[in-house]
């Protein structure tokens, strides 16, 4: 029943919402996420958990304040992947600035492979879509396999659909696929703030312990490409910004273990930075400090691939409540 009303709730968000006019579609996401905040679930709870880590000096209020903003944020991703596929490349290319692209196309221009790993930050679906319709650039990308098959099927067919090639994290062929688009300098998106495997890096993250996703690093490494971290936020306008931040290089000495540590730790600074800037734009509704992981029980050993990835029914949850 939970899979078939999952599956239902995203095909009327795609069927009915890219239908509306466009005020309308953001009244009502302003409206559905200004009801979920005040119904203080498990998901605003943890919102704000997370984001008093990030705004450590925070009041109650001021939480209170960022958590309301970052659910309006959240539903505003929504509202917008909802409608994607009826932007145009002239709306794209207007409604999206993103600072830094230079650092994207002199790697593609050289040959080289580019992995550009990103936070939950903002609409990184509208950001793909950038790069597909304003840029030229096709790129490969993986998603968590879903329950019911129907509803990872509509993900796989929306995202391709925008110009992505959509690859299975499970199965263990995604790391090869991937490489193997690198090496012939093509481009790699990876959502790469949140592992829960013990495969996982830890880092240091706003003061406290959290585990990242080796793929990226390990993938730079072995094939030669730049990994660009890149942070996206919302202003008070239509507009999106974004940065694509300068390459982080794999170490000159160490093990792979080593650079793969170091690498993926400037990942986290970077992402940190971005997510200090734009905290209400950080859709981090799950648990991610190793410290609140532990209250529920560690992840099974081996669980994972390594790789960045979103499991998109995680990150419409708020949807279904």
């Amino acid at each position: 029943m939970k899979d078939r009303l999952s599956d239902g709730v995203y095909g009327l968000g795609w069927a009915t919402v890219k239908k509306l006019p466009e005020p309308v579609a953001a009244g009502l996401g302003r409206r559905i996420a200004d009801l979920a905040w005040k119904r203080r679930g498990k998901s605003v709870l943890r919102l704000e958990s997370n984001l008093a880590r990030v705004v450590p000096d925070a009041t109650p209020e001021r939480l209170a304040e960022l958590s309301q903003a970052g659910m309006r944020s959240y539903m505003r991703y929504w509202m917008e992947s909802f409608r994607l596929p009826t932007w145009s490349k002239e709306r794209v290319g207007r409604d999206v600035d993103i600072k830094g692209a230079h650092y994207l196309k002199d790697g593609l221009a050289a040959g080289r492979g580019v992995v550009l790993a990103l936070p939950h930050l903002a609409n990184w679906d509208l950001a793909g879509v950038w790069v597909t319709r304003s840029l030229g650039i096709p790129f490969t990308t993986v998603a968590e396999r879903l329950k019911p098959e129907s509803l990872y099927d509509r993900f796989v067919a929306y995202r391709e659909s925008l110009g992505m090639e959509v690859l299975p994290h499970t199965g263990g062929s995604a790391f090869g696929t991937l490489a193997r688009r690198l090496r012939a300098g093509g481009l790699v998106c990876l959502v790469a703030d949140r592992d829960l495997s013990a495969s996982g890096i830890e880092v240091d993250f706003f003061g406290d312990t959290a585990r990242m996703p080796a793929g990226p690093a390990i993938l730079a490494q072995q094939t030669g490409a730049l990994l660009l971290p890149v942070t996206l936020w919302y202003d008070d306008t239509a507009v999106m910004r974004g940065r694509i931040h300068p390459p982080v290089d794999v170490p000159e000495s160490g093990t792979r273990a080593d650079k793969t540590s170091v690498m993926t730790q400037r990942l986290a600074d970077a992402f940190a930075a971005g997510i200090a800037d734009h905290p209400e734009d950080w859709h981090m509704l799950q648990r991610l400090w190793l410290a609140d992981l532990e209250e529920r029980g560690a992840p099974e050993p081996g669980a994972g691939t390594g790789l960045g990835t979103e499991a998109p029914a995680e990150r419409g949850e708020e949807l279904q409540k």
